[in-house]
């Protein structure tokens, strides 16, 4: 069947059923036949998505804690300009496309969620420095390390399991790229969400003319409220935040909101009546106030943020003990290719061709070393505690590697945080012991953490574009490849949108206008007393875990009930705002292909209001930084701006529900 007829009738019927005896699947490039893939037009698009979506991503991932994956709208990107361009056969330069462009969801994942807590602690500590060349290589050899060690599970987890894990990203991105004229046509309605939601917030973000949350602080009773019962309401009115609500559907906007809801609502308020007139110093914390002297938001900041800690380390361990199964086969499946005991003849069809195992250990090796001599020369400046460093981050993202890939795989979303948040722990624990500590100990730490978080991510990324191009029929290898390329450049766009960022909005909660990065706090908060030998809250931490465990056993999402205990309530909320959009949108048909096309186009839209609303945010902090500030801090503190913002919110509600239907 010629290729053209094959993109007509879409993907081969067995493409997402498991494989019965003997039977193969056979993707819409043929093995036999070669198709342009990596070539000037490719590459060059690539590095251009990959710079873009480093700096939107970055901003939005530092200001409400969540990272968009990239994959989806650099998809439609893709397939629009070689519509547009009427390229032949852009199949395979497509996949090239996202493959390098989708590094920037993942790096920045990697570096923001532990990077930014060196700026957070420097307030304390001046002698801590977060330097360019820390920022890039931390981030740059985690990525480099989390490629590596997963291309040995490619064909264990594309081709082994074919049919067994749904790949909702990956199924949703090859959908896209297949649909080669349907894509040229879903690129206008996600530009025009990208203007809609991109001026909103940017208008918000430059000119304040309304203000960025709406409260319940708004109303006299209100303040009366939250001053005795220590209960708030609070919800971001953001496009980009509520495009991300809208991706991530009800069912997992709803399990984060209950989290945040149990500790707003919940836990904060109780503890002020059962601790009320109480100083309380958990694991070594130095408070003077009594619990009911402190704001809800310093309850929550103080004590109950530490549970939501606890929770996401224990779904992490969670998360490795279900997946160790899956750790011995894929290893076996390695091995054998190491030793060359399989087939040869399958090892020379295009479509199953990755780097040489020989190739990957000499790097694998090369790139630890590199590390070691960064972590010796270039932060801890002692041979014992770098041998140790680097031994405790080789291990844990080896381990680790594949609980990324198999969450990526199942659900489509990557507990990074939470894995990172154990291996801070573990290294704090660790390096403490051998004499690290203080703000040495600190920065040393964050730097692993910075590193172990980038390796992860990166590997849950980099399982979705070897799905994609399994299903496609693309060249493993050269995916392979030209992922190190993407890798370097989103890692040099990171950190110097970084390092915009933290001049021009800082990352200190003290300071007015800063940026949330909750991940990053976190992980300054865990690290803190532990390398200052005041301990932790472990109570607290232990508390966290229980929840855990038992949300495990009723088979509730542990993690996302975690997240949402952890991340402010004002940034929980637009979650479910956007979840329920989708429900609603998805569900107003009898008819259920007009409710999926309308989901489809609503996926649109909100891929256009994160694009959009995150890249216009960083023009916004640009202009800043340059010294243009046109916000009247007066006016955003009269509750009528409040009122503005959410007339604002209703409206943009409003357009995003009709636009999708």
């Amino acid at each position: 069947m010629e290729e053209k007829e094959k993109m007509a009738a879409g993907l081969p019927e067995n493409a997402f059923r498991e494989l019965k005896d003997s039977e193969q699947y056979h993707p819409i490039m043929q093995p036999n036949q070669v198709y342009p893939e990596v070539n000037g037009w490719s590459v060059t698009w690539g590095v251009l998505m990959a710079v873009l979506f480093s700096a939107a991503a970055a901003y939005l991932g530092l200001k409400v804690g969540q990272v968009f994956e990239a994959a989806i709208p650099i998809a439609i990107i893709a397939v629009g300009v070689s519509t547009a361009a009427k390229r032949n056969k852009a199949l395979g330069e497509n996949v090239i496309i996202q493959s390098i462009g989708a590094c920037s969801g993942a790096v920045v994942a990697g570096a923001i969620f532990t990077l930014p807590a060196i700026y957070i602690l420097q307030a304390k500590y001046p002698e801590m420095t977060a330097s360019f060349v820390k920022i890039f290589m931390a981030s740059a050899l985690g990525g480099i390390l989390g490629i590596l060690f997963l291309i040995p599970f490619r064909k264990y987890f594309v081709s082994e399991m074919h049919g067994k894990y749904p790949f909702p990203e990956a199924t949703a991105t090859t959908q896209v790229l297949v649909s080669g004229e349907k894509g040229g046509k879903q690129a206008k309605p996600l530009l025009i969400a990208g203007l809609v939601g991109g001026l909103y917030d940017f208008i918000v973000a430059t000119f304040g003319w309304w203000n960025e949350n709406f409260t319940s602080r708004v109303t006299d009773w209100g303040i009366a409220i939250a001053d005795k019962a220590k209960l708030v309401f609070k919800v971001n009115t953001g496009a980009a935040v509520l495009g991300l609500g809208y991706i991530i559907g009800l069912k997992y906007a709803m399990y984060i909101t209950l989290g945040s809801l149990a500790v707003w609502w919940l836990i904060v308020p109780g503890m002020s009546i059962l601790f009320h007139d109480e100083v309380l110093n958990i694991g070594g914390s130095v408070v003077t106030s009594t619990v009911g002297q402190m704001s809800a938001e310093e309850i929550f900041s103080t004590y109950a943020r530490s549970i939501g800690i606890g929770g996401i380390a224990m779904a992490g361990i969670i998360g490795i003990i279900k997946s160790w199964s899956i750790i011995k086969n894929a290893v076996g499946l390695a091995s054998k290719e190491l030793k060359g005991s399989t087939d040869t003849q399958e090892s020379q069809i295009r479509t199953q061709q990755d780097l040489s195992f020989k190739f990957i250990a000499i790097c694998s090796i090369t790139t630890i070393i590199i590390t070691f001599i960064f972590f010796w020369l270039g932060v801890m400046n002692n041979l014992l505690f770098a041998i140790v460093a680097i031994l405790l981050v080789t291990v844990i993202a080896f381990l680790f590697t594949t609980v990324a890939a198999n969450a990526i795989a199942i659900v489509g979303s990557n507990p990074v945080s939470g894995m990172t948040l154990m291996t801070l722990i573990l290294a704090s624990v660790v390096m403490a012991a051998v004499g690290l500590n203080g703000s040495n100990g600190m920065l040393a730490a964050l730097i692993m953490g910075g590193v172990v978080c980038t390796a992860l991510s990166m590997a849950g990324c980099f399982i979705t574009d070897l799905k994609i191009g399994y299903w496609l029929g693309t060249t493993p290898k050269k995916q392979e490849s030209w992922k190190f390329l993407g890798t370097l450049v989103s890692a040099a766009t990171v950190g110097g949108v970084m390092m915009l960022l933290n001049k021009t909005y800082g990352f200190d909660p003290n300071i007015e206008g800063h940026l949330v990065a909750p991940q990053a706090n976190a992980m300054a908060a865990v690290i803190e007393p532990m390398m200052n030998g005041a301990g932790a809250p472990w109570i607290l931490y232990g508390i966290g875990a229980l929840i855990a465990i038992i949300l495990n056993y009723f088979g509730i999402p542990a993690l996302a009930f975690a997240l949402g205990m952890f991340i402010p309530l004002q940034l929980n909320i637009p979650l479910l705002i956007g979840g329920a959009i989708n429900w609603f949108v998805t569900s107003r048909s009898k008819n259920e292909e007009v409710n999926k096309q309308r989901g489809e186009k609503g996926t649109l839209i909100a891929s256009g209001f994160i694009a959009g609303g995150a890249l216009m945010g960083v023009v916004s902090a640009l202009l800043r930084f340059g010294g243009f500030n046109f916000i009247n801090e007066g006016w955003l503190a009269n509750p009528m701006s409040e009122i503005c913002s959410l007339i604002a919110y209703i409206l943009l509600i409003v357009y995003f529900i009709r636009a999708s239907k």
